[in-house]
């Protein structure tokens, strides 16, 4: 496997690209097609991921094909526990962490989350925020082992996990 993992450019032909395997990935994940209540920053990843200086977006390559994605971009959800707590100052938050089936379980998941820790730390935020849903039954393991805790988990339809990291080095 030669994968090549960089950093997706203001060019409207390699966002499409990501849209689209994105899109795919959740209809093959979740079984839903495109919807906006859910994934406005997809439709909007120009706005949301690529030109905010403190925000990005990066896929996994083989060859031309992408075959895994990460989001970062400044935290900027609005839930009533966390007013106060995390701020687009201090959190950033992880999004659309995506492997292709056929290659999942070759550590493309920890390296593109390296590279998303490795980016946030270079644009001084504090701590990384995400949520995850405990019916994807490698996420919290997954997100566990890379030193993420649990903050809260929700008795929602969704079974919402909401967990940080604390990227300060000592």
């Amino acid at each position: 496997m030669n994968i090549e993992i960089r950093e997706v450019n203001n060019n409207e032909n390699e966002i499409r690209i990501v849209q689209d395997f994105l899109y795919d990935q959740i209809m093959k994940e979740y079984g839903i097609g495109p919807t906006p209540k859910f994934h406005y920053d997809i439709e909007s990843m120009d706005e949301y991921y690529i030109l905010p200086e403190r925000n990005t977006f990066f896929a996994a390559f083989d060859g031309d094909k992408i075959v895994a994605s990460v989001g970062l971009r400044a935290y900027d959800l609005g839930y009533d526990f966390f007013k106060g707590v995390y701020t687009k100052d201090d959190t950033a938050s992880i999004w659309r962490l995506m492997v292709d089936e056929n290659y999942r379980r070759h550590g493309l998941a920890r390296n593109l989350v390296a590279k998303i820790e490795d980016f946030a730390y270079s644009k001084s935020y504090d701590k990384i925020y995400l949520h995850t849903h405990r019916y994807l039954e490698a996420g919290l393991p997954f997100w566990k082992s890379l030193g993420y805790e649990i903050t809260i988990e929700e008795d929602d339809y969704d079974e919402t996990t909401h967990m940080i990291k604390n990227l300060k080095k000592y």
